[in-house]
Parts: C-alpha cells; sequence; structure tokens
C-alpha cells in the first residue's frame, strides 16, 4: 500500500470514528438530520476537536455533492452574505491601525480583512479527499454563469489558497511512458487538449518511441491525478507542422540523435485550478532534466496553436474596407469560406500572401486593454521568456485548427540565455520579441498599404474600437 493511499485510509476512520461520536446519542442524529448547510459550516468553524471537524467537513460535502444548479448556486450565495469578513472587528481594527501603525496593528488588520470563508476553506480541507472535492467545487463555481460581486469575492478566496496549496514547492515531476500505470494514462487520453489522442494505439505513438517523452505534475494531495502535462519530440530540426511530428510514417531517431527538443502540447487537467499556472514552472523544470540527460539538445522549441486568430480575423474582415483591410485583400480573404480551401494549392499561396503578415500583426502590434498579446497561447510563451519565431502557414489542417486558426501554427523558441530579457521586454515594455523572419511580415504588411499613409493609425483606431481593444 503506498503512503498516499496508507494516510486517506488513516483520515477516512478518523472521520468515521467522529461521525460516530457526533452523530450518536439521543438527540444528535435528529439534530444532524435537521441541520442546513449553514448551520453546518458555523458547527464547522467553531468545532475545536479534529475528529469532529473532519466529520461536520464530510459531513458538508456530503450534502453538497447531491446538490443540484440552483442548490449549488444557493451555496454560494450563503458562503458570500454569511461568511465574509467580521465587519465589526475589521472597522476596529482600522481604528487601531490610523492610530498605531505598528507590526502588531498590521497584523491585527490582515486578520480582521480575512474572510471567513477562508477558514471554512481550509477546515473543509481536512476531510478525506477534501483539497479533490475543493476544486471540484470551485470547478462548479466557475462553470456557472453568476458573475456577480459574490462570485468574484469567493473565487478570490479559492485562488487565494489554492495557489499557496498548489505551490510549485509542493508539486512533483514524473515521467509519463507506457509503463504508468493504466490508471493515469486513461487520464492522458481524456485530459489532452490540444491535439486529441483518438485511444490507446496513438497513445502508444505519442509514449513509446525513444524519440517521445512526456511529462507531468502531481500534487501528493491529488497523487493520481496530473495537474498538467507536456507532450515533447525529440527531433533534428524545428517542425512546421503538426503531422511532421505525429505522422505514424515520420521517420524515427534514437534520443541521443536529437539536437531538438519540441513542446508540442501542453493541457491542464483540473478546471477547477484555472488560473493557478503550472505550466511554465513545468517547461523550465522538464528544460532541465531533458538538458541533464541529453547534452546534444541544443534548441528548445514549441509547436503551438493559436487559438483566438480565426476570431480575430472574422472581426477586421467585418469592419471592411475601412479598416485594415483593402478590397482586394477581402477578396482574396474570401477564399477561407470554402471549407477545403487548404486542398486547392492555388488558392492557398494567394491566402497566405495576405494571411501571414495579417498574423504578424496579431502578434506584434494587437493588443488587449491591459496590454497583453490578444492570443492566450502567445501570453503563455512569450510571458515565460520566449520568442516569437517563426509562423507556419497550413501547420495542422484539423478540422478544430482550421476552426480556431485557418490552420496556423507557431513555433516559440526558449533561448535559454534570452528568457529573463525576453519576459522583461514585454512585462515592462509591452514588446513582443520576434524573429526577424516574422518581423518581415509585419514589415511587408506596411509596405503594400503605402498608398494609405493613413492606413495604420485608422486600423489602430477602428479595430480597437470595434474588438473593444482585443478584450476575450
Amino acid at each position: 500500500m503506498s503512503d498516499v493511499s496508507y494516510f486517506t485510509d488513516m483520515l477516512q476512520s478518523i472521520t468515521d470514528r467522529g461521525r460516530q461520536l457526533l452523530f450518536s446519542g439521543s438527540r444528535m442524529p435528529q439534530i444532524a438530520a435537521e441541520a442546513d448547510l449553514h448551520t453546518l459550516c458555523e458547527m464547522l468553524l467553531s468545532s475545536r476537536g479534529e475528529a469532529s471537524g473532519m466529520a461536520l467537513a464530510a459531513e458538508i460535502f456530503d450534502r453538497w455533492s447531491t446538490l443540484g444548479g440552483d442548490g449549488q448556486q444557493a451555496f454560494f450565495r450563503m458562503l458570500h452574505e454569511k461568511f465574509g469578513p467580521d465587519t465589526g472587528r475589521l472597522d476596529q481594527a482600522i481604528e487601531i491601525y490610523r492610530s498605531d501603525k505598528s507590526s502588531a496593528s498590521i497584523i491585527k488588520l490582515h486578520q480582521a480583512a480575512e474572510s471567513r470563508r477562508q477558514e471554512l476553506l481550509r477546515r473543509l480541507n481536512h476531510a478525506p479527499n477534501g483539497t479533490a472535492k475543493l476544486v471540484r467545487m470551485r470547478e462548479h463555481l466557475l462553470a456557472s454563469s453568476d458573475r456577480s460581486e459574490g462570485y468574484h469575492a469567493l473565487d478570490a478566496d479559492f485562488t487565494h489558497l489554492f495557489g499557496s496549496w498548489f505551490n510549485r514547492g509542493f508539486l512533483t515531476l514524473r515521467p509519463i511512458d507506457w509503463s504508468t500505470p493504466a490508471s493515469i494514462l486513461e487520464k492522458i487520453i481524456q485530459y489532452e487538449a490540444v491535439h486529441e489522442i483518438a485511444g490507446w494505439e496513438e497513445l502508444r505513438r505519442r509514449l513509446a518511441p525513444a524519440d517521445r517523452r512526456c511529462f507531468a505534475f502531481f500534487h501528493p494531495r491529488l497523487a493520481d491525478e496530473p495537474l498538467v502535462f507536456v507532450e515533447v519530440a525529440l527531433t533534428r530540426s524545428m517542425p512546421r507542422a503538426i503531422a511532421d511530428v505525429l505522422d505514424e510514417g515520420r521517420e524515427q531517431i534514437s534520443a541521443d540523435q536529437a539536437t531538438t527538443a519540441v513542446f508540442y502540447s501542453i493541457s491542464n487537467c483540473q478546471d477547477g485550478l484555472r488560473g493557478i499556472s503550472f505550466g511554465n514552472f513545468l517547461i523550465k523544470q522538464v528544460v532541465d532534466d531533458l538538458r541533464r540527460d541529453f547534452p546534444g539538445l541544443k534548441n528548445f522549441v514549441t509547436l503551438s496553436p493559436v487559438p483566438g486568430f480565426a476570431r480575430w480575423l472574422s472581426r477586421v474582415r467585418g469592419v471592411g474596407a475601412d479598416g485594415a483591410l483593402g478590397d482586394e485583400e477581402l477578396e482574396t480573404l474570401r477564399l477561407l469560406d470554402d471549407p477545403d480551401w487548404a486542398a486547392n494549392e492555388d488558392a492557398a499561396t494567394e491566402v497566405e500572401r495576405i494571411l501571414l503578415p495579417l498574423a504578424a500583426r496579431y502578434f506584434l502590434v494587437e493588443r488587449t486593454p491591459e496590454g497583453r498579446p490578444l492570443d492566450p497561447v502567445a501570453r503563455f510563451h512569450l510571458g515565460n521568456g520566449a520568442r516569437l519565431e517563426r509562423l507556419n502557414f497550413r501547420g495542422d489542417r484539423s478540422s478544430k485548427a482550421m476552426h480556431q486558426a485557418h490552420g496556423l501554427m507557431v513555433n516559440y523558441l526558449y533561448e535559454l540565455e534570452d528568457i529573463i530579457a525576453n519576459h522583461e521586454a514585454l512585462a515592462q515594455r509591452g514588446e513582443v520579441i520576434a524573429s526577424t523572419g516574422v518581423r518581415s511580415l509585419l514589415k511587408k504588411k506596411d509596405e503594400s498599404r503605402g498608398h494609405r499613409p493613413d492606413g495604420s493609425r485608422k486600423f489602430g483606431q477602428i479595430i480597437s474600437s470595434t474588438l473593444g481593444g482585443g478584450r476575450k
């Protein structure tokens, strides 16, 4: 029996014993049956015993699991309305701080400002499998349509606690290969979010060959649940298309022959941990491990999707000739409306001439209102210090990629000595570091519109107003 399994069984035994003590006796079964979730939560906060606290937490989770959508929304509202900060205590702490700005006053102010929900969530975490159940609870919260003040306050508490509980120091990196237990391999198939794994045979092709690697982060309280995983191809060059990586007939090489590590799929597995970033730590750890094991690796690149590009381009096209595009460009881009355009070489040649310069603009110029790149994958890799290295036309011709990006894929290059400078350029100046090849595409676009000297200004004004500055 593993240490984790033994610990879980021990917690369950303590909890069962606590429930016997808590709900046995002449009146307690009736009290437990009549108590609502609000009362049980208050009891949990006032509990001093370990066994009784674990029993109450388990009872609350059991009740929660029976709730439908409306019941869950009512529970979330109750947490916001009944378990916020103690306002009287907070007012008193503020008054004390105004006259005494000592460290002790600051500590008391911090303690008073913390909502009671945070302590309630901490105590719920004591239940058997409490961490996993809280992750599922937040998953339901994020899936709700409610975006009220209460929703944001409750989610802030979850995010604050999860940010500590899932700190990088608690995570373990484990290689995933064909000998990994089937229960985990099934989850790799299930959670793959970039390039669908059709079944066991396809999974074997991604894990078993000598030039393939997969790594995942795990947390000790979710021992058999990967948090995030990355699939890696070891190659001799930077691939232009996903078929170069996944094609059954590709040439296989030994790992020692490889000079390039290609991160071609990064999948977050737990919806309830959305916004708690692990991927940046994962890439850095995997790079360190690969460099140690294979000194011949010189290049670390991605082959990444561009999930926001087609939506952005559709809106740009909607602005018409008064915006970024001329009549000729608009006419060419109408070829995209034919679902078979990518198979027609003449049509593809025309589309490529217009599409790639627009893609360069999408990455290098367009920004969210907060000044960040529009594309979520770009924000991740560029924020980690990668360089936008190459745009790959028709890099992925799957139906998903054609719908999201008209088949466009991107290589980001992790040049280890430049990572910090690249990160700072984006964080401090909003500058996307890109290769000369990508920047030349943007220059080509600008030169092609030389007959409209005000084009760049009009593009920025019109598209910004039309797209809300790129807001997702």
